[in-house]
């Protein structure tokens, strides 16, 4: 069994994962640990850095690979250069506009999706692009990121729920479980752009999507069948979905409760419950399926990467506790292990890889 690598798209990966690790030393310095910022605009690219640096740039590599046309490329190499242009050039608009072209760029990439397969779920991936570009426009325009957050907090969730509605179709959705899931959406998306004009009423708004979402995931998605499958994997993507999906929840019951949120421990608490609580763990459970896409190569399942799950959630625990306690220290800790888990993740998915593709490369071999 021959494996053909796609060496054509690591220099995008790369760059992917170059952004995650710098908004990963951004985010430690904003905790409060006692590092070097390397270059002076670091700290306040935590948020750009993290959505539109890796998570955007990662989300349009799939989908371009996915569509076969090379000179669409271009997407995630301006989201790639955009974070190195944010970080060098600080005092320009450079970085935003690169962003912003990245994003959309990205929404061009969904509307051929779209044309190509008509259907509920990419439509919504599409909305979630429109976040996006909406929410990167509005910083170029000047925004601050606590007013416009809420938009790229959309552009994730949209994209990866209508990835889930995607692949809940083998279940056969009914149309009122359809339109339940799509008022649940628009709950949320009303909510984020409520929260432009009425930010406390936009807040509360969001959470009741946000939790409407949960909760039908947690009725409707494939995984809550999954999670005892008896194939190793698939119960590690269904537990590491449905982890996702707890987050999500509680969100959306903290949004409601405290309302908007600019800035200290809960706006801490509210924006990492779903960057991390839920992106984060989907990102867990889905790279065994994006990363063979991109790459062609395998990642096998193995039991050390509940490592990396556990801690994740665990972590995220102590911090948000200590948001909501005032715990200092606390946060700090946990802010500290939710990256340990990151790089865990990142560790061991490499490693996975590499054993697999030693194993097929050396059975490949004439005897």
């Amino acid at each position: 069994m021959q494996i053909k690598f796609r060496k054509q798209y690591t220099p995008f990966l790369m760059l992917s994962i170059l952004a995650l690790l710098a908004s990963m030393w951004a985010g430690l310095i904003r905790l409060g640990w006692s590092l070097p910022a390397l270059l002076k605009p670091l700290p306040m690219g935590h948020g750009p850095l993290m959505v539109s640096g890796f998570l955007g740039s990662l989300i349009i590599l799939e989908r371009v690979v996915a569509l076969c046309r090379r000179w669409l490329l271009s997407v995630p190499l301006l989201c790639g250069l955009g974070w190195l242009t944010l970080l060098v050039f600080p005092d320009t608009l450079s970085g935003a506009l690169l962003f912003t072209l990245g994003s959309l760029g990205g929404v061009l990439v969904l509307v051929l999706i779209v044309r190509r397969e008509p259907a509920v779920y990419t439509a919504v991936m599409l909305v979630g692009m429109l976040a996006w570009f909406t929410g990167n426009l509005l910083w170029l325009a000047g925004e601050a990121i606590f007013q416009i957050v809420f938009w790229w907090q959309a552009f994730l969730v949209l994209t990866i729920l209508g990835e889930r509605l995607e692949l809940s179709r083998v279940l056969h959705p009914t149309k009122t479980q359809i339109r339940l899931f799509l008022a649940a959406a628009m709950i949320f998306l009303a909510g984020v752009i409520l929260n432009a004009f009425q930010p406390d009423w936009g807040a509360r708004l969001i959470g009741l999507g946000l939790l409407s979402l949960a909760l039908w995931c947690f009725r409707n998605d494939i995984a809550t069948r999954n999670r005892r499958h008896p194939a190793p994997l698939t119960r590690y993507i269904a537990r590491a979905l449905m982890l996702g999906y707890i987050w999500l929840a509680l969100a959306g019951i903290l949004d409601l409760w405290l309302g908007a949120q600019y800035a200290g421990p809960y706006y801490d608490a509210v924006l990492h419950m779903v960057f991390i609580g839920f992106i984060i763990s989907m990102i867990f459970g889905h790279a065994p399926i994006i990363l063979p896409a991109i790459l062609n190569v395998p990642v096998t399942f193995r039991p050390a990467f509940y490592l990396h799950l556990g801690l994740l959630h665990l972590s995220l625990g102590l911090r948000v506790v200590s948001d909501l306690s005032g715990w200092v220290v606390g946060r700090k800790w946990g802010g500290l292990l939710n990256e340990v888990a990151i790089l865990l993740f990142l560790i061991l998915t490499l490693l996975s890889i590499r054993a697999e593709v030693k194993r097929i490369q050396g059975e490949s071999r004439p005897v």
